[in-house]
C-alpha cells in the first residue's frame, strides 16, 4: 500500500508496481488517517510510507499501524533524511527507511526485503543510527541499546558461536537469505537464528540488532 500526500509521487510509484509481476498494489493513501485506517481494511504486507503527511504525519502514522497492525510492515520512503524523522520512524516501529532519491530497483528490492520480515536501511544514513543509538554521536539523545531495552543486561556472551557469526552478519547489513548463503545454511535456518538472537538479547526488532551488533564490536561503522 502507498501513503504519499502528493498524487504525482503515487501516481509513479503505481506505474512501477504495476510493471513488477510480484508485487501488489491494494490500496492508496493521501494522509496519515487514510493511512491508518486503509491498513486496517485492507492488511497490505508492507505500507510504503512517506512522513510529512497532512492530518497525521507519517512517523504518528507508523506507531498506530506497528501497534493495531504488527503484521504490516512499514517502510518509509522520503525527501527528509534528517536525523529527528529517522530516529523518529524507527522508534515508531518503521522496519526500513528510504531517502526518495533511490534507485527504482532498489526500492523494489526494499520492499521484498521488509515484507519478508528483514529490516533495511540507506547506507547513506546507517553510521548515523548507530553512532546516535549507541550513545556515541553528537545527536544522542540518551537512545542507547539499554533505554531502548534491547539487551535486557545480557551481552554477547549469551549467545552461541553460531549465533554471534549471525548477529555479526545481520550488522553487515544481510538478509536471512544473504545470511545463509554465507554460512551454507538454509534460509529457514538463518531465519530460526536471527529467531533466537532476538529472543535471547531481548531485541525488538532486527533494526536492534543491527545496534547490538555495533555495540558488541562485531562490526565497525565502515566495515
Amino acid at each position: 500500500m502507498l501513503a504519499d500526500d502528493q498524487p504525482l509521487i503515487r501516481a509513479g510509484l503505481r506505474v512501477l508496481l504495476a510493471d513488477t509481476p510480484d508485487l501488489q498494489l491494494v490500496g492508496e493513501a493521501g494522509t496519515g488517517v487514510e493511512a491508518v485506517g486503509l491498513t486496517g481494511r485492507l492488511r497490505p504486507d508492507v505500507v510504503v510510507m512517506d512522513l510529512r503527511m497532512p492530518e497525521l504525519d507519517g512517523i504518528a502514522a507508523t506507531q498506530q499501524i506497528a501497534e493495531k497492525y504488527p503484521q504490516t510492515r512499514v517502510l518509509v520512503l522520503t525527501t527528509f533524511d534528517d536525523d529527528e524523522y529517522l530516529y523518529g520512524a524507527l522508534r515508531a516501529g518503521a522496519s526500513g527507511f528510504l531517502v526518495k532519491d533511490v534507485a527504482l530497483d532498489d526500492l523494489l528490492s526494499a520492499i521484498r526485503v521488509v515484507a519478508a520480515g528483514d529490516a533495511l536501511i540507506a547506507p547513506s544514513v546507517t553510521r548515523r543510527l548507530v553512532d546516535a543509538l549507541t550513545g556515541r554521536g553528537p545527536e544522542a539523545r540518551g537512545t542507547g541499546p539499554r533505554s531502548l531495552g534491547a539487551t535486557g543486561g545480557r551481552g554477547p556472551a549469551a549467545i552461541t558461536e553460531r549465533e554471534r557469526e549471525v548477529l555479526t552478519l545481520v550488522g553487515g547489513g544481510r538478509s536471512n537469505a544473504e545470511i545463509a548463503a554465507d554460512l551454507v545454511i538454509s534460509v529457514a535456518t538463518a531465519k530460526a537464528h536471527v529467531a533466537r538472537l532476538l529472543t535471547k538479547l531481548d531485541a525488538r526488532d532486527r533494526v536492534q540488532l543491527v545496534i547490538l551488533a555495533y555495540e558488541f564490536g562485531l562490526v565497525s561503522p565502515g566495515r
